[in-house]
């Protein structure tokens, strides 16, 4: 019985050594298993403040910025001055001063698809009483053709647009009009000579049209629209969408001196009342179309993603400034980014997706979700990771890093947007950075180094494109960076405001104030008020086919409506309410010159 006893203690001992055993294991294994874990971990966090450090915009930064380029904008004004900025003059001097009435049309021509508008303005009593616009895709096919096959099937789609005007579309005294004018946006890159005549320079976003290489992108479609024996119609004015931003912004706001756009890509223009010599004016102002894309200074914070892009663009060493702040690129930043840290931490558990491996994967409505994603586990974080790169399952340490990288680039892009801002404000307004008293503020002449009275007008900048205009906190984080920058009386003076739709309305209200026949033009319909505008249906506007057609909301917009993103009240200004996708919120603002510079965005 003891000798049992004595066998029965002895197994438990054993069983017990077994067990202990046992766990000494699993404890190792299991901090084997932590440690990797936590060294990955912490390269990833290495990784995210070395990136950090890289994109900071320190205040002497962006100080530093905004002088190079008032400093770049005066040289490019400068006959053959040396310059990173083209400084175009566009030949616009007669800015919108809100007594524009009657019907105008605008073609705005920027990528893949084109836009065709009609506008009812209303002169300063009604402003824009009624629109109405079709977009309609390009064929590839005509994409790669001929300059007459490619204005040819714009003219005829123009021509049917102009045939269905509706009964609300007519003059005065009743009648069609017999001459119907019209704005041309065209965001290809052109040597204007003349406020509707431009060469163009270069196709680009998949154009590749040799024969129009040279030619005046004017002649060229008025002369296609004369083959289509329709209504008589006639381009009055040649615009980028930056003019028409300003320009739609002026007609609501006569402050509105400066035009931007922040969407796919970005560009700048404002009114120089400064001109140099060589650049013949009747009314001694003009836009300048700056091409702010292809602005560079040393203080610009590159990092390594940047540099990567960079090179494996068309374009290597060109369009830097662009290549920050645009739409286009943002997304394209913080892919590489991840892909790094996937590569170098597992920061999502390895093996690397493939989708995470392709360039241009991630868009940059993409990262606005995750950056603007305040639950408390980052659900949205999650998702787009899982949609967009296949990462089925994701700690929450993991997606806080993915959310401080869209942060990084977010803020960088909107505070080297705002240095942009303030650059031109120091050129037309003047400020000294270190000022905190309104009277120690200077004004330049282009060519001189010494301070000139200060015009203390307010100056107002208008901005249109789907970065600024969808995304909150971008917003936010400009207006501070300008606040920063600027003394107290500087920030006062200097607003911005959301101008949406401004290449189209924009083109129209130029083409408005460029008529030849505005005494034909005038309206017919009774004036309405805000409180009396009721926003129309949904309709579609087909040209023929239905592939083609998009459906829009056709509204009447409210004179004087002042709802802005921007805190501070804005008089005579308007926020346009016309509906738009918003998952085609870059697309729908390609732009200008400086895209030849860059990648090209994919649909």
């Amino acid at each position: 019985m003891p000798e049992l006893e004595n066998r029965i203690w002895m197994n438990m001992l054993i069983a017990g050594a077994a067990v202990a055993a046992i766990t000494t294991v699993v404890i190792a294994w299991n901090s084997t298993q932590k440690a990797p874990l936590v060294k990955t971990r912490n390269r990833a966090l290495e990784l995210l403040y070395e990136f950090q450090h890289a994109a900071a915009t320190p205040l002497h930064a962006l100080r530093q910025i905004a002088e190079h380029m008032a400093i770049e904008m005066r040289a490019g004004l400068r006959r053959g001055g040396k310059s990173n900025l083209l400084m175009l003059p566009t030949y616009v001097e007669n800015l919108p001063d809100g007594d524009e009435e009657g019907l105008f049309y605008a073609l705005d021509l920027g990528g893949t698809n084109f836009r065709v508008l009609r506008c009812l303005l209303g002169g300063k009593d009604g402003r824009v009483l009624k629109q109405e616009f079709e977009e309609v895709s390009i064929p590839k096919a005509l994409m790669l053709g001929t300059s007459a096959e490619l204005f040819d099937f714009i003219a005829e789609r123009l021509v049917d647009f102009v045939s269905r005007e509706g009964e609300g579309f007519k003059t005065r005294n009743g009648m069609q009009q017999t001459v119907r004018e019209m704005g041309l946006t065209f965001s290809f890159p052109v040597k204007q000579q003349s406020v509707k005549s431009g060469a163009i320079i270069q196709w680009s976003k998949g154009f590749d049209i040799a024969d129009g290489v040279g030619a005046d992108v004017v002649a060229l479609l008025q002369s296609a629209i004369n083959r289509q024996r329709g209504p008589k119609i006639e381009v009055a004015v040649l615009v980028n969408d930056t003019v028409g931003t300003l320009a739609g912004g002026r007609y609501w706001n006569e402050d509105v001196m400066v035009g931007m756009i922040l969407g796919t890509g970005t560009n700048a223009c404002y009114v120089e009342h400064d001109l140099p010599s060589h650049v013949q004016s009747g009314s001694g102002e003009m836009i300048i179309n700056m091409e702010w894309g292809g602005f560079w200074s040393s203080h610009l914070p590159r990092t390594f993603a940047d540099e990567q892009l960079d090179k494996e663009s068309l374009n290597p060493g060109q369009a830097g400034y662009e290549k920050m702040i645009g739409g286009m690129y943002l997304g394209e930043i913080v892919r590489r980014v991840l892909l790094r840290m996937e590569k170098e931490a597992s920061l999502f558990g390895g093996p690397v997706p493939s989708k995470l491996k392709e360039p241009f994967s991630l868009i940059t409505p993409e990262i606005a979700k995750m950056h603007a994603d305040e639950s408390k586990n980052l659900r949205v974080v999650a998702k787009v990771l899982r949609d967009v790169f296949g990462v089925q399952k994701t700690d929450l340490a993991a997606r806080r890093i993915v959310h401080d990288v869209c942060d990084i680039v977010i803020m960088r892009s909107a505070r080297l947007a705002a240095a942009g801002i303030v650059g031109i404000f120091k050129k037309i307004g003047g400020e000294a950075f270190d000022s905190t008293d309104s009277r120690t503020l200077t004004n330049l002449h282009w060519d001189s180094q010494e301070p000139q009275q200060l015009d203390t007008k307010r100056i107002v900048v208008a901005v249109d494109g789907g970065l600024y205009e969808h995304c909150t906190q971008y917003r936010v984080y400009m207006r501070a960076a300008v606040n920063e920058l600027l003394s107290e009386a500087g920030a006062k003076r200097l607003q911005i405001v959301l101008s949406k739709d401004g290449s189209g309305i924009g083109a129209s209200i130029l083409a408005a104030r460029h008529s030849q026949h505005r005494g034909a033009n005038k309206i017919t319909c009774p004036m309405e008020r805000p409180s009396e505008a009721a926003e129309r249906p949904s309709v579609h506007l087909c040209g023929g086919n239905s592939s083609s057609c998009s459906q829009h909301t056709q509204s009447e917009l409210p004179p004087r409506s002042t709802q802005f993103t921007q805190s501070e009240p804005t008089p005579r200004s308007t926020q346009f309410t016309q509906s738009e996708p918003q998952s085609n919120w870059l697309q729908a603002t390609q732009h200008s010159v400086s895209y030849v510079y860059g990648l090209e965005y994919i649909d």
